[in-house]
Parts: C-alpha cells; sequence; structure tokens
C-alpha cells in the first residue's frame, strides 16, 4: 500500500493509487490542487479569513476521501485554528503564514504515477 513519505521534498502518493475504482478521481484531485493552491494564497494574502476556513475545510474532507491523509490533517488544523480566531482582536492571519505555507506545500507534492 502506497504512504505518504518522511522526506519533506518527496511527492506524496495516494493511499488509493493501486485502487483501478479510483484512479481516475485521484487524478481529477491532485489535478484540481493548483487552483486550490492559489485559491489558498489568494484568501491569506487579502486576509479573507472566512474563505481561508472554508477553503481549508474542503480539503480536510476531499483529501482523507482520496488518500492524502496527511493534507488533510494539515487542512483541518488550519480549518479548526481560523475557527477559533476573533478577527475584532487578531485583524490579520499573519500568524498563520506557516500553516497556511505547510498546506501549500503539501498539496504542491501531491502527485500521481
Amino acid at each position: 500500500m502506497p504512504h505518504e513519505p518522511s522526506d519533506a521534498s518527496a511527492p506524496l502518493r495516494s493511499t488509493l493509487e493501486g485502487d483501478p475504482d479510483m484512479a481516475e478521481l485521484v487524478g481529477l484531485f491532485v489535478g484540481d490542487l493548483p487552483q486550490r493552491i492559489d485559491s489558498l494564497r489568494t484568501a491569506w494574502s487579502e486576509h479573507r479569513a472566512a474563505d481561508l476556513q472554508r477553503l481549508a475545510h474542503q480539503l480536510r474532507g476531499s483529501s482523507a476521501s482520496y488518500g492524502f491523509a496527511s493534507i488533510g490533517d494539515s487542512a483541518g488544523r488550519l480549518e479548526d485554528a481560523l475557527r477559533d480566531l476573533d478577527l475584532a482582536r487578531s485583524p490579520t492571519l499573519d500568524a498563520f503564514k506557516s500553516s497556511v505555507d505547510e498546506l501549500i506545500e503539501l498539496c504542491r507534492r501531491a502527485a500521481v504515477k
């Protein structure tokens, strides 16, 4: 069964990679990730917390369904932290830069054979 490597630069492979019924869907998910990365970057740079939370929520659910648990875990941590954010007290998203960067990097590393 494929696994997600510990090497921070190695491609991430879906745990469903060997499932012929899921191969096309995993490919579509991975193919959509560059657009999701752009959306994450835009939401963060424009300080749109609600959009960033929504995007993280979507990735949290879908990535697990397509065999990319590390992306789902990272997205979940970001979503949870943003849910707890009090924009009145913390008007910027600067504190979330490393979390957003981690999620983007994991998405960038997702690959199919």
